[in-house]
């Protein structure tokens, strides 16, 4: 069986679902992407609210996962309730549905060959009896990761700066200037994996200069850039990939 992180696109529209095998590095730290996660860990269904800082991953936790991760907005709807009721959290899924049903639903996760297909039909089957997420968040999170200014956004979706940031708050966890950090460093960290040095990252990404970009990470990842890329450490298992909605995890000593 192979150790780490690995993801894949989900059938589920915008999300990428993900397994963790334990390996011989000791910790996980989750950074800040927008995201929410549905885990399937040790028996139990746990939900991951949208983070604003970096999250340790608890001992109790670092047993095999399997997890499906929802585009930013797109979760509350799914699960009924407000993101930012579950901002900088993890929660049961049990104090979330009826307990019955969260039973019977990590049953059958447990039995199954493979539990990430099984969380994945999870969302789906779910999905097909709610209400869809709210049709403005994929513009906004669309128009912040692009770069666009919060005024800017609030205009190209029709809404007042105080609507959205309500409107933000449901859906992402977090007021928009937060989510616009949020994605602004990942697509940074992603452009460092690509191979451009940080400075230039750090202008791709709308960072005013390289300092701007090493503040941020400090804020948010609660780490530096040399420490983050540092030689040795498990990128593979630090998710981050390229894909629509990079994940926040990744390996740490």
């Amino acid at each position: 069986m192979r150790q780490g992180y690995e993801e894949r696109p989900s059938r589920f529209d915008g999300a990428v679902v993900w397994t963790w095998t334990p390996s011989a590095r000791p910790a996980r730290t989750v950074l800040p992407d927008g995201c929410m996660d549905l885990i399937w860990t040790g028996g139990r269904i746990v939900v991951a609210g949208p983070d604003t800082r970096a999250f340790r991953v608890a001992p109790s936790d670092r047993g095999p996962s399997a997890a499906i991760r929802f585009a930013p907005g797109t979760a509350p709807a799914l699960l009924g309730v407000p993101a930012h009721e579950l901002r900088d959290d993890r929660v049961e899924l049990a104090a979330l549905w009826p307990g019955g049903l969260v039973r019977r639903l990590t049953e059958r996760i447990d039995r199954a060959a493979d539990p990430a297909a099984a969380l994945e039909r999870l969302a789906l089957d779910r999905a097909a009896e709610t209400a869809p997420p709210d049709p403005l968040t994929a513009a906004v999170a669309d128009g912040l990761r692009r770069g666009r200014t919060v005024g800017q956004t609030a205009a190209q979706v029709g809404l007042g700066p105080r609507q959205l940031h309500r409107r933000s708050l449901a859906a992402f966890g977090y007021g928009p200037k937060t989510l616009a950090r949020v994605l602004r460093l990942q697509r940074a960290l992603a452009l460092v994996r690509s191979g451009l040095p940080y400075a230039e990252a750090a202008a791709v990404a709308g960072c005013a200069d390289q300092a701007h970009l090493a503040r941020e990470m400090r804020d948010l990842a609660g780490t530096t850039l040399g420490a983050y890329f540092a030689p040795g450490e498990d990128a593979a298992a630090g998710a981050n990939s390229d894909t629509p909605q990079p994940s926040g995890s990744r390996t740490t000593a």
